[in-house]
């Protein structure tokens, strides 16, 4: 009876074990087509764009934030708002006039306008050693932020680790460096 007993446990373990590693798997992975498109458009590398929503929602795409932030890259209304009106399409102008939620709500339109604004707060950096780095606290905490922490040092010089010595938000400090740490790491998408 005691073997029979274990038996059934270690299958069950096993079970559970597998079909946690398949759902995980499926779950971290089934964005990758649309991720991949849309970091090739704004010349972002595709794996940091997978650690960024990693770290923003773990992949929910329903996910409304504390600050009204849409979808898997948390994308604001504000934000939608711009990237439709720099598109100069009316049909996109209307949606996010009309239904901003819905229309941040779709994967892919939703990591469509998060890369486009994750590669324009990118140019505020590009070449700098901390580039990465700024452009993560950027989008966490807003490009006027990052200006506040890098006044009175050399941005032309700033490594990384100076330049998250200096952020003064804990969470974002956490945030920059979870999603730098994921993304060095090694390959995450499929």
């Amino acid at each position: 009876m005691i073997r029979y007993l274990i038996s059934i446990t270690f299958i069950g373990a096993v079970i559970a074990a597998s079909g946690y590693f398949f759902f995980r798997e499926y779950w971290e992975h089934r964005y990758d087509e649309l991720i991949a498109r849309q970091a090739r458009v704004y010349n972002i590398d595709q794996r940091l764009v997978w650690s960024l929503i990693y770290e923003e929602t773990w992949f929910r795409a329903w996910k409304i934030g504390g600050a009204e932030e849409v979808g898997l890259m948390q994308v604001t209304p504000a934000v939608a708002r711009e990237w439709a009106k720099e598109t100069g399409l009316r049909e996109f102008e209307r949606e996010t006039s009309e239904n901003v939620i819905a229309f941040l709500s779709d994967p892919e339109r939703n990591i469509q306008v998060g890369c486009w604004y994750f590669e324009k707060l990118r140019e505020r950096y590009r070449g700098l050693p901390a580039e990465t780095a700024m452009t993560l606290a950027a989008y966490n905490a807003g490009p006027s932020r990052v200006d506040e922490w890098v006044r009175g040092g050399d941005m032309r010089t700033m490594t990384e680790p100076e330049f998250l010595s200096r952020a003064a938000i804990l969470s974002t400090r956490i945030y920059v460096a979870s999603i730098l740490d994921r993304y060095r790491s090694g390959p995450q998408t499929s």
